[in-house]
Formats: structure tokens, sequence, C-alpha cells
């Protein structure tokens, strides 16, 4: 028996914005039973960008095909081939330079030995909880680092990226292929749980408020108490409200018979 069963959950808001430009979804399969992959894409003025990032996820996820034993270089692999190759295609778009179809992405791979990969574009963020700690956080912290350190760009300039068409961390852009942070995290257990969101969501709590608000509620009366406090705070200016929540919990003890 599995040390743990798998409760998740999306749930989206339009917040104040004239339209829904976020894409999240739970996916898994044909070729790779037990595994789960989370998307998550925020768009940029266009759903264009989301939807192919999303399209993209459910077809490279289909063909990808496992071994005896979980591969966890090959999983990066995997989600870094989706950033590159939806990226790519968004570039293609014929009505790209008219519509700017940019996406940030976030994307969490659970596998059925207690392994989870995630990777991150742009100003989605993916979290990791024990419990009710924040355990990590992966956001454009790294995308700065790599600007200052690989790119050498001026550290006041790096922070100022997301103003600039030429540094913007984003699938889409014509002028600079997208970075992708990646993480690996092993062991998990009952207690654990996930949350990618859009900046919607984050930009309203502190970790440790997302973090109890996963570990106190079943996903989806989670999503639903995120979404109705980040509008309050909001006050009328909501950007779109994104999430997908993984919560890991115990398995119901079995029952003699």
């Amino acid at each position: 028996m599995s040390a743990y069963k798998i409760e998740a959950g999306t749930a989206q808001h339009i917040g104040n914005r004239p339209q829904q430009n976020d894409r999240v979804a739970l996916l898994t399969s044909p070729n790779a039973p037990g595994y789960v992959l989370a998307v998550l894409a925020d768009g940029n003025h266009s759903a264009i960008g989301p939807d192919q990032a999303l399209l993209t996820s459910k077809q490279l996820f289909d063909d990808f095909r496992v071994g005896d034993v979980p591969n966890l270089p090959r999983l990066k692999e995997l989600l870094g081939a989706i950033v590159l190759e939806a990226h790519q295609l968004i570039k293609m778009n014929p009505i790209t330079a008219a519509a700017e179809p940019h996406s940030a992405l976030a994307l969490l791979v659970l596998t059925p030995a207690g392994q989870a990969v995630w990777a991150h574009v742009g100003e989605t963020r993916v979290y990791r909880f024990s419990g009710e700690a924040s355990a990590e956080r992966i956001n454009d912290n790294a995308y700065v680092e790599h600007l200052v350190h690989n790119d050498k760009v001026p550290l006041e300039a790096a922070k100022k990226h997301r103003s600039s068409k030429l540094l913007a961390n984003v699938l889409g852009n014509s002028f600079k292929a997208p970075y992708v942070a990646l993480n690996v995290y092993e062991g998990l257990r009952p207690g654990d749980a996930f949350l990618l969101c859009s900046d919607g969501l984050w930009q309203c709590f502190t970790d440790q408020e997302l973090a109890a608000a996963v570990a106190r509620n079943t996903p989806r009366q989670a999503a639903e108490r995120l979404i109705g406090k980040a509008a309050e705070r909001a006050q009328g200016k909501g950007d779109n409200c994104t999430m997908a929540i993984i919560k890991l919990v115990a398995p119901a003890p079995a029952v003699n018979r």
C-alpha cells in the first residue's frame, strides 16, 4: 500500500480583469501510470500563450514513457522540453506581434516513488509545504541571480526585468529564451503539499498564510477561502487568481474482516 494518497484540485477567479488569461490543469498519462503533472500558465494580455503551454504539456506528457525505476534526470528533461517547445510554438503564432501572447509557467510532476520535480518560468510560483510550514518556494529570485551571474546584467537592472522586453522571463519572448528554474525533492510523506499559483494569488498572502490554508482545509475549501480573501485584500484591483493544490494524506487504515 502507498504511504499516502493524493487529494488535489484546481481553481480560478477572474478577479477584476476583463478576461481570464490563466490556465491550469492536473494531468495523467497513459504511458506513466501513477504519475501526475500539474500545469499552471499565466498569460500577459492574452490566453494564447497559456493555451499553447497547456496543450504542449499534455502532448509531451502523454508521449512520455517511464522505465522500471523513476528517473529524475529524465523528468527534468521533460519539463525543460515542455517549456522550450511551448515557447517556440508561441513565437510561431501568426498573431504573436499583435497580441503579445507571453506566458509565465509552473510545472510539477509527482512520481509513485515519493518524488517531486518542478519547474518555473516567470511570475508564477511553486510552494512546497510540510504541514503548516512553508518548506520551499521557487520564484523569480533565481532568474535575477541568473541575469547577474550568467548574463552579467547589473543587479539593479536585473531586478527590473519584468518591465523590460529584452529581459522578461516568459514563454514567447522574441528577444530572449526562457530561463527554467528546476527543483527536486524526494521522500514525500503524508502532510506534504504543493501549491502552484499565479501572482493574482501569491501577492495577497504571506508564505505562512498559504501553508496554513492548505494544511487546514481540503483543496476545494482552501481554494474557496484563498480566492475570497484575495478578492477582499485586492480592494477592487485583483488580477486573475489561479491555483493548483496537491495534498498528500495518509490512506485510511485497512479494515479487518
